[in-house]
């Protein structure tokens, strides 16, 4: 992968990470309880899921990879429509006006709150289909293994996703307690929603070439 694809890797990871949803609410939850400490440990519950989503994106898609770049191409095709309807989904919601997220401090136990991260984000089958999307589109077949890649890749997603996580269980609190609350995660939302339909155009193009 060049610098320029990583960079862009990069900034993919951090704009759709922000973008308040289900595991922001399991966070926030904590942190408006007063428990600090446990959104902590449900971030870092959180990443460990996400870790177990990257060896079987890697496992999987490496074994599609060797036995037919066809089948891979088919599901980079398939992803890429995934990251579109995603993208879309996202800017009708910002154009509705709709709330995208909603925390009450009461919804979360504060026991147990390391493994119930872990669940949560290993057992989501919408992260499993988001990694399995998401990650082809950053592969170079031919540059070098890549099951390293692919590894990497999601070892990288993984570790920023669990960085976004922590800021919000150190700032979640602050953050949507406020008026303006909704109108910073509309913002964000519409902003990845653009950054994956061009995500999803990039990877039409290339293959069309």
């Amino acid at each position: 992968m060049d610098v320029n694809s990583l960079f862009l890797f990069v900034i993919a990871c951090l704009t759709i990470n922000m973008i308040p949803g289900p595991d922001v609410i399991y966070i926030v939850s904590n942190t408006m309880k007063g428990h600090t400490a446990s959104a902590m440990k449900a971030a870092l519950g959180l990443g460990v899921g996400y870790f177990f989503h990257t060896m079987a994106a890697c496992l999987g898609l490496s074994a599609i990879i060797v036995s037919s770049a066809l089948a891979f191409s088919f599901i980079k095709w398939l992803g890429a429509f995934y990251l579109l309807y995603l993208g879309v989904r996202s800017l009708l919601s910002v154009w509705r006006g709709k709330q995208t997220i909603e925390v009450k401090s009461n919804s979360v136990s504060s026991h147990g709150v390391f493994m119930q991260g872990v669940i949560v984000s290993a057992l989501n089958p919408k992260v499993a289909i988001f990694f399995l999307s998401f990650l082809p589109q950053f592969v170079d077949t031919s540059a070098g293994s890549v099951s390293m890649q692919l590894l990497l890749l999601g070892l990288l997603f993984s570790t920023l996703a669990t960085l976004c996580n922590v800021l919000y269980a150190v700032a979640g609190n602050w953050m949507f307690s406020r008026p303006s609350s909704q109108r910073y995660s509309r913002a964000l939302e519409g902003v990845s929603g653009v950054l994956l339909i061009g995500l999803a155009g990039k990877l039409a193009y290339s293959e069309s070439q």
